[in-house]
C-alpha cells in the first residue's frame, strides 16, 4: 500500500498549511501507531492510574483465590458436617426420650436405634451402595437415605433384614449386661430392643419385614397393611397412624409398578427358589428368637 504525503512537523514560529488530502486517503488500522514522533513519555498521573488498576486486578484475583480455598475447605468439611447432623439429631432424640423414660434409658434406647440402622448401612455398602449416616427422629426412630436398596428384590431383602439382625444382637448384649450386673435397666433395654426389631419385621413396606417380602411374597404387603390398621385403634397412637399412612402409599405405588410389568420389574423380582427359602428361614427365625427374647426379659414395673 502506498503511503500518503508525509506530514512534516511545523517549525517553531512558522505556520505551514497542510497539503490537500488525496481523494481517497487510506486509513490505518486502529491498532497501528500514528504518532510520527514515536512513543511519548507517560505522564505520572497515567502511570498512577495504571498501577492502581493493576492493584485492583491483583486484589480481585486474591479474593477469588481466597474464596476458592475456603470453598475447597468447605468440601473437605462436608463429611464432618454430616457427622455433626447425625450427632445433633441423636442429642435431640436423647433429650426427647429422657422426658419420658429418664436419661439412662434414653441413652441406651438411642444406642439400640443406632445399632439397628448401622445394620442397614453395612448391608448397603456391601451391595456397593453409598448410604448416609443414621438420622434420628424423636419418637419415630431413625432413618438412613440411599439411592436404592439394591439391584434386585434379593438385595433389598438382605438390606432390610440386616437391621433387625444387628439390632437383635444389640438387644442380646443388654441381656448379658443385665445378668452380669443385675441392673433392671439393661433388662428393660433388652425388652424394648427385642420389641423394636420385632415390630420392624411386620410384612409391610417401608418396614424391614416388607423389604424381606419383596423377595419372598410381595402379596404379603397387603396382609401386613391390614394388620397395622387395628393396631392404630387399639393403641390410639399418632405414630402408628403415620406409619399406616406411609405404608398405604408405599404399598400402592409398588403394587402399581409391579402390575404395570415390564422387563425391568420382572428382572427385579426374579428370585431363585433356594434364595427365597433362605430369606424365609432367616425371617421366621428372627421372629421366633425375638418373641423368646421379649418373653425372657418381660417384667411388670410397679409404681410405689
Amino acid at each position: 500500500m502506498e503511503n500518503p504525503t508525509p506530514w512534516i512537523p511545523t517549525p517553531l514560529g512558522v505556520s505551514v498549511a497542510p497539503p490537500a488530502p488525496a481523494a481517497e486517503e487510506p486509513r490505518l488500522p486502529a491498532s497501528a501507531p500514528t504518532d510520527p514522533f514515536g512513543p511519548r513519555e507517560e505522564l505520572p498521573s497515567t502511570r498512577r492510574r495504571r498501577s492502581s488498576n493493576r492493584g485492583k486486578l491483583s486484589g480481585a484475583a486474591a479474593a477469588v483465590i481466597a474464596f476458592l480455598a475456603k470453598f475447597k475447605a468447605l468440601l473437605l468439611l462436608l463429611p464432618k458436617l454430616k457427622l455433626l447432623t447425625t450427632v445433633g439429631t441423636m442429642v435431640v432424640s436423647l433429650a426427647a426420650y429422657s422426658f419420658v423414660f429418664g436419661w439412662p434409658f434414653a441413652a441406651g434406647f438411642v444406642a439400640l436405634l443406632f445399632v439397628h440402622e448401622m445394620g442397614h448401612v453395612i448391608a448397603l455398602r456391601r451391595e456397593g451402595i453409598k448410604a448416609s449416616a443414621p438420622m434420628f427422629i424423636p419418637f419415630m426412630g431413625a432413618v438412613i437415605s440411599a439411592r436404592s436398596l439394591g439391584d434386585n428384590a434379593l438385595a433389598e431383602a438382605r438390606v432390610g433384614l440386616a437391621g433387625p439382625i444387628l439390632g437383635s444382637i444389640g438387644a442380646a448384649v443388654c441381656v448379658g449386661l443385665w445378668h452380669a450386673t443385675g441392673n433392671d435397666l439393661f433388662r428393660a433395654l433388652a425388652y424394648f430392643g427385642f420389641f423394636l426389631n420385632l415390630f420392624n419385621l411386620l410384612p409391610v413396606v417401608p418396614l424391614d419385614g416388607g423389604r424381606a417380602m419383596a423377595a419372598m411374597a410381595p402379596w404379603m404387603w397387603f396382609v401386613g397393611f391390614a394388620a397395622l390398621i387395628p393396631l392404630v385403634f387399639t393403641f390410639n397412637s399418632p405414630i402408628l397412624f403415620i406409619i399406616v399412612l406411609f405404608a398405604g402409599l408405599e404399598t400402592y405405588k409398588r403394587w402399581q409398578r409391579r402390575k404395570a410389568g415390564g422387563a425391568e420389574q420382572e428382572a427385579y423380582y426374579k428370585v431363585r427358589p433356594l434364595d427365597r427359602v433362605l430369606v424365609a428361614a432367616v425371617y421366621l427365625s428372627l421372629i421366633a428368637l425375638l418373641v423368646v427374647g421379649m418373653h425372657s426379659t418381660y417384667f411388670q414395673r410397679t409404681i410405689n
